[in-house]
C-alpha cells in the first residue's frame, strides 16, 4: 500500500497536561493539613518505691493508697480506711477523690508521693484519670482556676484480693 500515508509516524508525541491535577494538589494539601487531628501524647512518670527507702523512712509518716475496685474506690493510709467512694453513673468519682486529697495535701505539704492498687480488671483510662486527680488538683483562688500538685510521684500495683479494709 505505497499510497497510503502514514499519519502516525510524522505526530510527536502528545504533551501531558498536569495543570489540572497540579490545581487539585494546590487545594487538597493545604486542607488534609488543616483537617488532620494531630495527637498529643503525655507521658506520665512512674516511681516505684526501692526497700532502700522504706528502711530510709522510719518516722511515721501517712501512706497514700488509692485502691480501684470494679465498683468503688478505696482511700486508706496504708493501716486503715479513710473513706470508700462510690462510682457515679459517669463513672470513678475523681471529683470526690481529688477534694479529699486536697484535704490531705493540706495537712502534709511536704507529702509528695502516692501509691495506686487496681485490680485486674480496671481499664487504662480509668488508671489515667485517677494519676491526674492524684497527681495535681484544679482549685479556684478568685476569678481564675489554678492547678496545684498533689501527689505527683505515683506507684502503681496490684489490689490486694476480698472485700477491702475495714474501717
Amino acid at each position: 500500500m505505497p499510497g497510503r500515508k502514514h499519519h502516525d509516524r510524522d505526530k510527536e508525541p502528545p504533551e501531558l497536561n498536569i495543570t489540572s491535577f497540579m490545581n487539585l494538589m494546590v487545594v487538597l494539601v493545604p486542607f488534609l493539613l488543616i483537617s488532620a487531628v494531630f495527637s498529643q501524647i503525655t507521658i506520665l512518670q512512674l516511681n516505684l518505691p526501692s526497700s532502700a527507702a522504706a528502711t530510709k523512712n522510719n518516722k511515721k509518716e501517712i501512706r497514700i493508697e488509692v485502691v480501684v475496685r470494679k465498683n468503688q474506690i478505696e482511700l486508706g493510709d496504708g493501716v486503715r480506711l479513710i473513706k470508700r467512694i462510690r462510682n457515679t453513673e459517669e463513672g470513678y468519682d475523681v471529683k470526690e477523690l481529688s477534694k479529699i486529697l486536697l484535704e490531705i495535701k493540706k495537712k502534709n505539704p511536704n507529702k509528695k508521693d502516692a501509691t495506686i492498687l487496681m485490680e485486674p480488671e480496671i481499664e487504662y483510662d480509668a488508671l489515667v484519670k485517677l494519676m491526674d486527680a492524684i497527681g495535681t488538683a484544679e482549685v479556684v483562688q478568685g476569678l481564675s482556676v489554678q492547678k496545684i500538685a498533689l501527689f505527683p510521684e505515683i506507684s502503681i500495683g496490684d489490689a490486694p484480693t476480698g472485700k477491702g479494709r475495714k474501717r
